[in-house]
């Protein structure tokens, strides 16, 4: 596939003139059902067939996560009610993409994350689940969180507050908790937890800064704080504040070094010096 058009994430978006990211996924998808017609029924249900991203994201939506329980019907126009609610869902998911297709070698295309990549759609169905939480529809919140675990093995609390530009890569067994906050451009692997350290109530999940990488297995555990571009080892166990720009490894985790980088996130360099 060779797409001639050009964005950044600057201008990505569609705020000021045409939506060129979906330009862009769309001559993919074109390229895509040209080189491979058997896949041209799920490339143009998945894609082609929306006028626009939020579409397209909805539609995803309610393909993977409907059930015996609850129909695609309704689960779809939850989703374009989200969408419709909170243009921020959408504006987040132009940065989760970009994050996919900047960070991770295995992506070579935008569409890509929307039809294969269980990590971003599982992130788009937390956002939603977040917006239901936000305006006080915790039941929906909570089935749709299961649903999220029960399909993608990705099982994030949609109370917790996760900024956008994150790309969570391979996605199996990734646990968020209630408290826990993320900030933009954090980039983790699979097996990540950021849980708690035991029953207590309130307050008891990690609050992860920009910028933070964290690797394969790595638990981040109570109400600590892990600082902006900041390195998480993989299988280590962290139970204490992390300063920023510095690489954290071990169980109990310790320092062990500066992160390397400016944007350890950015160039996802695991290996310590």
């Amino acid at each position: 596939m060779n797409s001639t058009l050009k964005l950044s994430p600057v201008n990505a978006g569609a705020e000021t003139g045409p939506d060129l990211l979906w330009e862009r996924i769309r001559a993919e998808a074109q390229d895509a059902v040209r080189e491979e017609p058997l896949l041209g029924a799920l490339i143009h249900a998945g894609l082609l067939h929306h006028p626009t991203l939020a579409a397209a994201l909805s539609y995803r939506f309610s393909l993977k996560l409907a059930s015996n329980e609850m129909s695609e019907q309704i689960l779809r126009e939850l989703a374009d009610q989200a969408h419709a609610a909170d243009p921020d869902l959408t504006d987040a998911a132009r940065a989760d993409l970009w994050a996919v297709h900047e960070r991770d070698p295995a992506t070579h295309y935008l569409m890509q994350p929307m039809l294969f990549f269980k990590g971003f759609q599982a992130l788009q169905a937390y956002r939603i689940a977040h917006w239901l939480w936000r305006v006080e529809r915790h039941n929906m919140a909570r089935f749709v969180q299961m649903r999220c675990s029960e399909v993608f093995g990705v099982d994030i609390h949609p109370a917790a507050r996760i900024g956008r530009g994150i790309m969570i890569d391979h996605a199996h067994s990734i646990v968020i908790g209630e408290t826990a906050v993320v900030g933009d451009d954090v980039s983790m692997l699979h097996s990540v937890t950021l849980g708690g350290t035991g029953k207590e109530d309130g307050d008891r999940h990690p609050k992860i800064g920009n910028g933070v990488l964290i690797g394969a297995g790595a638990k981040v555990l109570g109400n600590i704080h892990v600082g902006n571009n900041s390195r998480i080892a993989a299988g280590s166990v962290v139970l204490e504040d992390v300063p920023s720009c510095k690489t954290v490894a071990g169980v109990p985790a310790r320092i062990v070094g500066d992160a390397g980088c400016r944007d350890p996130a950015i160039s996802m360099d695991h290996t310590l010096r």
